[in-house]
């Protein structure tokens, strides 16, 4: 290998199937966040997430088991709000006006005195330093793959969107 050293200069490149991958993942994520509260209520709150190009995994405060009415619904409602083809837009502002616009934060999280907030139209307002699609139309599809609880109170869905959504559909 070799050593990078001051003033040496360097390429870098974005993998911009990879990214765009993620991107399609991160903002479903975010309107999975807002499908559970609005499905099952306001008392769910984000306990954990992994985002990739491959999946999303996101955990969540939930006192019991998700119905199959209630994961079908809740998946329904992801895809409603990606066919509305909603702007994603991205703000900075002080923390305070953040939440006063009702943005989601979690209060165990650390935040600077100014946040940056990822809207998807009225749907989904979260603090988010991620990356994310410009509209939601680009997450393309989002399937729920599994549902579990993973300790007490606590429940974890995993899912797939876009391209990777269609391949897991047609698998045999």
């Amino acid at each position: 290998g070799q050593t990078l050293c001051v003033n040496d200069v360097a390429n870098c490149a974005v993998d911009i199937v990879l990214r765009a991958s993620t991107m399609r993942h991160h903002s479903g994520t975010h309107l999975l966040h807002a499908s559970l509260r609005k499905i099952l209520g306001a008392h769910v709150e984000q306990a954990g997430s992994l985002v990739n190009a491959e999946r999303l995994r996101f955990d969540f405060s939930h006192g019991g088991a998700i119905s199959p009415a209630e994961l079908k619904a809740i998946e329904a409602l992801v895809n409603q709000q990606v066919e509305q083809n909603a702007p994603v837009n991205m703000q900075e502002m002080p923390l305070e006006k953040a939440k006063q616009k009702g943005a989601l934060a979690f209060f165990g999280d650390k935040y600077g005195d100014v946040v940056r907030v990822v809207s998807m139209g009225a749907f989904s307002t979260e603090l988010c330093g991620g990356t994310h699609v410009k509209e939601t139309k680009e997450i393309g599809l989002m399937k729920i793959v599994s549902e579990e609880g993973i300790s007490a109170g606590v429940r974890r869905v995993e899912a797939v969107c876009g391209p990777r959504a269609v391949v897991y559909l047609s698998r045999d």
